[in-house]
């Protein structure tokens, strides 16, 4: 991945890398942002027993979140971090959400208590994530994050707070989880939502027959260890590259993060962690045969420079300003082809698409509109 390995702070997956746009969307890179939580703290809260929410009715009194560690594993011992949100009285259908890769539970902090004023809402960080355990590869390179673990893992958190049946929501990566668990265990799944996910890792994407331009102006900008000698200076270089700023992004790199005693920052997942969960996640084909839950299918699509390329200081010259126009209309025209496959391969009538957004924070800009689509769907 080409990531410079003396550097604290490694690039974000922020946008698809050149060979990743003709393999379908790649995985989701979470902004880096560095802030207080004010207002994102957890309180209150209990996990309850064993239920199957069916009804769409709305309880009452305010959301509360419970954070909690749950184990998975004992060989390695492996526990994750769940963020927990409910509402006395609800009657929706319990909503589980995984992030895409390098996102952990906080990426959820605003759509999960928005879904909250109906379901019960529960976030997850995958295993090598957020402050999830991190056991590190030792006999193969994807050795403890291939997708069958991350599953597994994901019905033991299932297990653990009782709950029989779920919708389970993934953003890009995560559909891999998504997609297999419900196929391994469809007695558990309600619904799956596929929040700008991709069809197939492992198969070339419909360019339409075009080669993304190369152009290094429209590469992701690389930190450099000055970029990482604060708190603020992270917070500075990611708010360059960033076309929208939320505290949901700002939390997730909190707990993406250590403070080191001088105040620089380092990522906290080792750089052998995320590069086996991408390994696997880009070998792994999705048997969509095996599903029978009802799907919604969320696609983001950029539509100019800002949502694609946030980090593009103006005046373009030319020729970048020609190469960023074709990067764009490939793009589109890759996602809106892969979003096709996955429609079909889910047969589900249920999507939506919105333009004029990026791929890492869609569902925080259009949250009002994504929170309408999960909240329309009536789920087995």
């Amino acid at each position: 991945m080409n990531r410079p390995p003396a550097l604290p702070l490694r690039p974000t997956r922020f946008q698809p890398r050149r060979r990743d746009i003709l393999r379908g969307l790649a995985a989701w890179p979470p902004a880096l942002a560095l802030a207080g939580t004010a207002g994102l703290s957890a309180c209150g809260g209990s996990s309850g027993g064993p239920r199957i929410a069916t009804g769409t009715g709305a309880g009452t009194g305010p959301v509360s979140v419970t954070d909690r560690r749950v184990k998975v594993s004992t060989a390695p011992d492996v526990s994750l971090q769940v963020r927990d949100w409910q509402r006395p009285g609800n009657s929706g259908p319990t909503i589980v959400l995984l992030a895409g890769l390098g996102g952990n539970a906080r990426c959820f902090d605003s759509l999960a208590p928005a879904l909250a004023s109906r379901s019960r809402v529960v976030a997850v960080s995958r295993r090598g994530y957020g402050l999830s355990d991190k056991p590190l590869p030792v006999k193969t390179a994807t050795q403890y994050y291939d997708v069958e673990t991350l599953t597994s893992d994901l019905k033991a958190v299932l297990d653990e707070l009782g709950l029989l049946r779920v919708v389970l929501g993934g953003h890009s990566i995560a559909g891999n989880e998504v997609t297999r668990f419900a196929g391994r265990h469809p007695e558990r799944v309600q619904g799956l939502i596929y929040l700008d996910t991709s069809f197939d890792y492992t198969v070339n994407a419909d360019s339409g027959g075009e080669e993304p331009p190369l152009n290094r102006r429209l590469d992701e900008p690389r930190p450099t260890a000055n970029d990482s000698r604060s708190l603020q200076a992270a917070i500075a270089f990611n708010r360059r590259k960033t076309k929208n700023w939320w505290p949901a992004l700002e939390a997730n790199l909190l707990d993406a993060v250590d403070v080191r005693p001088d105040g620089s920052v380092r990522m906290n997942t080792p750089e052998a962690i995320d590069t086996a969960v991408d390994t696997a996640a880009h070998n792994h084909s999705p048997d969509y045969k095996a599903v029978r839950a009802p799907s919604l299918v969320v696609t983001a699509l950029p539509s100019d420079n800002r949502d694609l390329f946030p980090w593009l200081e103006l005046p373009l010259d030319a020729k970048t300003e020609k190469d960023a126009a074709n990067y764009l209309r490939i793009f589109r025209h890759v996602r809106i082809s892969d979003s096709n496959r996955l429609v079909a391969a889910l047969n589900t009538p249920n999507r939506l698409t919105l333009d004029n957004c990026g791929h890492t924070d869609f569902y925080l800009e259009r949250e009002a509109e994504v929170l309408r689509a999960i909240q329309f769907m009536t789920w087995a």
